[in-house]
């Protein structure tokens, strides 16, 4: 039986899915037809019900409900892992608020987290991630908010960091930051396949065995890793996944759950 599966190329998600996707554990009886594209992209098309298990921000999950479920494994969650907002010199939260702000999709968390920080900011632009550090740069935009491998290397270009979004999420809350989840969608109990209680667990059984399986080789980094990274150096994707992969990929947990119903309260 096959379905279709979505996840970004980032290092975090590769990781996670190498084993799964690559037949490097036992899939039970499933196949995967994969694909790979940032998450902007992927939360549109779950907007749109084209895949049937795919990674997306927590930004859009409110605007799922009802036609996915939420996994309990395969996710990013955790403390200090939040998004930066950077810019070439210092700002006072008065210029921030009258500045041209670069974010990374509109129904991203990042976007969430930063209009929690700045809810009046009415000049916004958004953008592929991997583009925001060069309209910051070429001053297309005053200031962006920076996600994934960007955060590891916007100082090597001269960025300053203004506010990390992470930090300030948790000195409100006490939770760790949900940035992204895999969902399955709800109507895939049809006629000739598991009800969807039973695919679920199944999906989350796997998706652990395969982090399990990679955490059980790492440091070692697998070709699926690099061959999807192949412009970011080791210690970069390293750095990547010693971040955003944590305890909270094999499952949310009662912590982790409580910090999604967090976010969800501000929607």
């Amino acid at each position: 039986m096959k379905f279709t599966l979505g996840f970004s190329p980032c290092p975090n998600d590769t990781f996670i899915f190498d084993a799964l996707v690559n037949r490097k554990i036992d899939t039970e009886g499933l196949d995967f037809d994969v694909q790979l594209e940032d998450v902007q992209t992927l939360n549109q098309w779950a907007l749109a019900g084209k895949l049937d298990i795919t990674k997306i921000s927590y930004g859009v999950w409110p605007l799922l409900m009802g036609h996915y479920d939420l996994l309990d494994a395969g996710g990013a969650l955790g403390k200090g892992v939040g998004p930066l907002l950077i810019a070439k010199q210092s700002m006072t939260h008065a210029e921030i608020v009258q500045g041209r702000i670069a974010l990374p999709g509109e129904h991203t968390t990042a976007h969430m987290l930063f209009s929690l920080a700045f809810p009046e900011v009415a000049h916004k632009e958004f953008m592929i991630f991997s583009g925001i550090e060069e309209a910051v740069l070429s001053g297309r935009v005053d200031a962006g908010v920076i996600i994934h491998e960007n955060r590891f290397t916007y100082q090597q270009k001269g960025l300053v960091k203004l506010i990390d979004l992470g930090e300030f999420w948790e000195s409100e809350t006490g939770y760790p930051i949900p940035l992204g989840g895999i969902v399955l969608r709800q109507d895939l109990n049809r006629p000739g396949v598991q009800q969807s209680g039973e695919l679920s667990e199944k999906i989350n059984r796997l998706i652990r065995k395969s982090l399990e399986y990679a955490f059980a080789r790492y440091p070692e980094l697998p070709d699926y890793v690099r061959r999807h990274s192949q412009e970011m150096e080791e210690q970069v994707m390293r750095q990547h996944i010693d971040l955003y992969v944590n305890n909270y990929s094999l499952s949310l947990g009662e912590d982790g759950r409580k910090a999604v119903q967090r976010l969800m309260g501000y929607f």
